[in-house]
């Protein structure tokens, strides 16, 4: 009789320690895939960051845009706003500051169009790509000394931020490019 009491406890000793290795199992295992789904929607978000950077490039190479007197690319129009002060303005993707802003939908990027339209630039899950565009200085080329030294040829920089958002999520990704492009000097 006391053996068959002892095996008893040693069963449900053995059951309890299965019950405990398997919840652990399953708890490990849904947080895994809750990493994943982050993971997912953080790649997705940053994939429309750097599409919404592509679109400024593109927009701003587009021979259409550049020729039309009617349409500015996103470069000329920041250029023609204020100047961003890096040390007293943030710049982000949700600065109010009427920087010049570009949004990229599911449509694509389309030649003789600036990209403005309101949309999702994918649509499971639904997410945003949008860009803003700020003028920073003019400079001297670097580089480019020996090729145009002493003319009235000088750098204007800017940066463009992609930023990229999942609906439903409370961050944005984003990532900022500079750009150098040679233009007349304001003197």
């Amino acid at each position: 009789m006391r053996q068959q009491g002892l095996v008893l406890v040693l069963a449900l000793l053995v059951l309890m320690s299965l019950t405990i290795l398997g919840v652990s199992a399953v708890s490990s295992s849904l947080m895994q895939n809750k990493m994943a789904i982050s993971m997912e929607k953080q790649l997705l978000a940053f994939d429309a960051a750097e599409a919404a950077i592509a679109g400024v490039i593109f927009e701003a190479e587009d021979p259409q845009v550049l020729t039309d007197d009617t349409l500015m690319d996103p470069l000329s129009e920041a250029r023609q706003l204020n100047a961003i002060d890096l040390l007293n303005q943030p710049f982000s993707c949700f600065d109010n500051v009427n920087w010049a802003e570009r949004s990229l939908t599911a449509a694509g990027l389309t030649l003789g169009n600036v990209h403005q339209a309101a949309g999702h630039y994918a649509n499971l899950p639904a997410t945003t790509a949008w860009s803003k565009t700020a003028y920073v200085r003019q400079e001297a080329c670097l580089g480019s000394s020996n090729v145009i030294g002493g003319s009235n040829i000088s750098c204007h920089v800017f940066l463009v931020r992609g930023c990229g958002q999942v609906d439903g999520q409370s961050f944005a990704i984003a990532n900022t490019l500079k750009a150098a492009v040679f233009a007349p000097s304001n003197q």
